[in-house]
């Protein structure tokens, strides 16, 4: 199955041109600080459990591409500056059956979620961001078991607004870029590694490190 989501990112990422991603095409990459708070029921994941502050680079996307007015499945990924790690969320639902489906919506305001679980020293947990502004620049990030409640442990801020906010040409890829105690399972990894390097192949992408992210303003 891994191979054939590879091949059909191939293809998808040919079609778009060498230059365009075969999903999230086009997107806006804007800077951004991660609070952690900690977490009051531990996952054994250190960047869950303890407080801490994070720069980070967020780059919010359209899955398809298609025009502004039709639905389409947002993209919100991460990318841990300070520390290493990405993660990549998406319109998904929030219930014991929603969180696991792709959900298309005009709004960026959503919440976003893992889809698929990540192994930790406790067992599979999921992560989800969930909207504190209507204009995409506060989330709050949270974990759950695979049908627990959601349990907060971090906001995320972005620095500015979307408006004006240009793309620029970062990879993000999970399987590569762990975050430190997410690691995916086999399976999952399998299903991502083989779509992830179609794309950049398809593109002529290589995956380099992301630049650092100049000091966040004081606040």
């Amino acid at each position: 199955m891994g191979r054939a989501l590879g091949a059909l990112f191939y293809v998808v990422g040919v079609l778009r041109t060498r230059r365009r991603k075969a999903l999230h095409p086009r997107g806006a990459v804007r800077q951004g600080r991660l609070r952690r708070q900690g977490s009051g029921a531990r996952t054994g994941v250190d960047w869950i459990d303890e407080p801490g502050t994070d720069r980070v680079l967020v780059r919010l996307s359209r899955a398809t591409g298609f025009p502004e007015f039709l639905p389409d499945i947002w993209g919100l990924a991460l990318k841990i500056t300070s520390g290493g790690g990405d993660l990549l969320l998406a319109t998904t639902g929030t219930g014991p059956l929603g969180r696991f489906v792709v959900r298309p919506t005009r709004r960026l305001a959503r919440p976003y979620g893992s889809v698929m679980p990540y192994r930790s020293p406790t067992g599979p947990l999921l992560l989800a961001a969930f909207p504190l502004a209507n204009d995409g620049t506060r989330f709050e990030l949270a974990w759950s078991a695979l049908r627990s409640a959601w349990s907060p442990f971090a906001v995320l801020e972005v620095t500015s607004d979307w408006d004006g906010a240009s793309d620029t040409p970062l990879t993000f890829d999970p399987v590569l870029n762990q975050v430190p105690g997410l690691q995916s399972y086999g399976w999952a990894a399998q299903l991502r590694r083989f779509a992830y390097a179609a794309s950049r192949r398809a593109r002529g992408a290589d995956l380099v490190p992301a630049p650092s992210a100049s000091p966040a303003p004081p606040g």
